[in-house]
């Protein structure tokens, strides 16, 4: 008796998988938009550098405006004049700016590269080292590790202007600070041991 050919369902159900992986593609626009908030935060950063140089420069407006940006009020904002804090606190503003910006460009270039599609990027000299051996743990690390640093820059920010916070402020931000850093330590002990290799067998 002859063999009966197999019944061409499964042929048909290959459709399904295959609708599933290019599903990956929706994840596209969650990229662009996270382009063009990074365009906001650029513009962010110049509308700030410009408000300190005109501040420094002894425009009124431009120093309210930084003022307010800090959250100096009171006495401190009514004397009209740019402290050596004021310029820390909104130098520390600019260099959150570019930490979440990297932030953004590890997110999406990693994640396109990771979940979406190959960028074909060997040789090129431009290419981020990180890159090269970038995948899901991987990136999940160096994200904590990044949020870790934009938390100790608000932290610095909120210590320099501990002043003008509450002691609850302070408590809570720090305490943030210190959950964020176990965080991050514990997913690196994870991933630590889900990438070490199985102990030989004796």
């Amino acid at each position: 008796m002859a063999a009966q050919k197999p019944a061409p369902v499964s042929r048909r159900l290959r459709t399904l998988p295959q609708l599933i992986f290019a599903s990956r593609w929706l994840q596209l626009p969650l990229y662009l938009g996270l382009i063009l908030a990074q365009c906001v935060y650029v513009f962010h950063f110049w509308v700030e550098l410009v408000h300190l140089i005109e501040a420094a420069m002894g425009d009124k407006t431009a120093l309210q405006a930084i003022f307010t940006s800090v959250g100096i009020t009171g006495e401190a904002a009514t004397g009209g004049k740019l402290s050596e804090t004021t310029i820390m606190l909104v130098v520390l503003g600019l260099i959150d700016v570019v930490m979440i910006s990297n932030l953004l460009i590890m997110v999406i270039v990693g994640g396109y590269e990771t979940f979406v599609s190959r960028m074909d990027l060997e040789g090129h000299p431009d290419q981020p080292e990180w890159l090269s051996h970038v995948n899901a743990s991987v990136l999940k690390v160096k994200l904590a590790t990044a949020i870790i640093g934009i938390s100790s820059i608000h932290l610095l920010k909120t210590f320099i202007n501990a002043d003008a916070l509450s002691d609850r402020v302070l408590i809570a931000q720090t305490v943030i600070h210190v959950a964020f850093l176990f965080s991050a330590l514990a997913i690196a002990w994870t991933d630590r041991i889900l990438s070490a290799p199985p102990s030989a067998h004796h």
